[in-house]
């Protein structure tokens, strides 16, 4: 049976697309991280499989069987509960396909059910859920210590504002240090600058895949961080990523991010390689 994929993108967060409406494809770990192997696979930050809900046997109880559900995997093959620049993609596909009639819908994730509204100009709205803050910690980059904001949106972030130095110039290459009796699971670390009193810039390292271009929760998570520093916890800002730029607003129930979602690529992957991939 041929195993179709999409390459597509949100702020150049990418992704490998793999349509499996019935959960046929035995997606181990190991295959996950040779697709998103920038040079024995597709190349990918992630992998977004698209299945029905009631095909994944782990798939959460509350949600409806017949709803779309964006089965995430991390780079290096590792479940991850959400991701919004993923989550765009998912529904632009959905929309594409014509496997949903309506511009607005549900889409299924391990962080619960995320309505999203599909735009003409190909953009996508996600609504993103509630905004949860988790206390005051810290990272440390080179031996420089950072505090940041934990935040939660569906999936853990520790959101940091740096003042009096460029963010361009943290090396985040490796991974940052942080507390893992805080962050049992890892940890989303994202690094903000203040550009305006709506528009900040961010850089993030990813748990599970090093330092993105983008990062759809991170922003939301970057935002909240934002605002705290400026005595507020609702608002609106533009977040400006290395892939882009996206527009979050954080109210006192849900949050909602919006942006971009981008395919470069379509076909079929080769049979003997995802058999040698097991």
């Amino acid at each position: 049976m041929a195993i179709a994929f999409l390459k597509g993108h949100g702020t150049e967060n990418d992704f490998v697309v793999l349509p499996d409406p019935d959960g046929d494809l035995d997606l181990t770990d190991g295959r996950v991280r040779a697709l998103c192997d920038r040079r024995r696979g597709l190349g990918a930050d992630g992998v977004l499989r698209v299945v029905r809900s009631k095909a994944l046997p782990d798939a959460p109880a509350d949600i409806d069987g017949d709803v779309w559900f964006m089965d995430y995997r991390n780079a290096d093959g590792s479940i991850a509960e959400m991701c919004g620049n993923g989550v765009r993609v998912f529904a632009r596909y959905l929309s594409d396909a014509g496997l949903v009639e309506a511009a607005e819908f549900p889409v299924g994730t391990r962080a619960g059910v995320r309505p999203v509204t599909v735009r003409p100009d190909g953009s996508v709205t996600v609504d993103m859920g509630q905004v949860r803050r988790t206390g005051r910690f810290t990272t440390t980059v080179a031996g420089a210590v950072f505090e940041g904001l934990g935040v939660d949106v569906g999936n853990p972030h520790l959101a940091c504002v740096v003042a009096g130095a460029p963010i361009d110039a943290l090396d985040l290459t490796e991974q940052p240090a942080y507390d893992p009796a805080v962050f049992p699971h890892g940890v989303n670390i994202e690094f903000i600058e203040l550009v305006a009193p709506a528009e900040i810039r961010m850089r993030v390292h990813e748990r599970g895949v090093g330092e993105t271009r983008s990062c759809g929760t991170g922003t939301v998570a970057a935002v909240a961080g934002a605002l705290a520093s400026q005595g507020a916890t609702t608002g609106e800002s533009v977040v400006h990523v290395p892939g882009g730029s996206v527009r979050v607003t954080i109210g006192p129930d849900t949050s909602t991010l919006t942006g971009p979602a981008v395919f470069v690529a379509r076909g079929e992957l080769d049979q003997d390689w995802w058999h040698a991939h097991a």
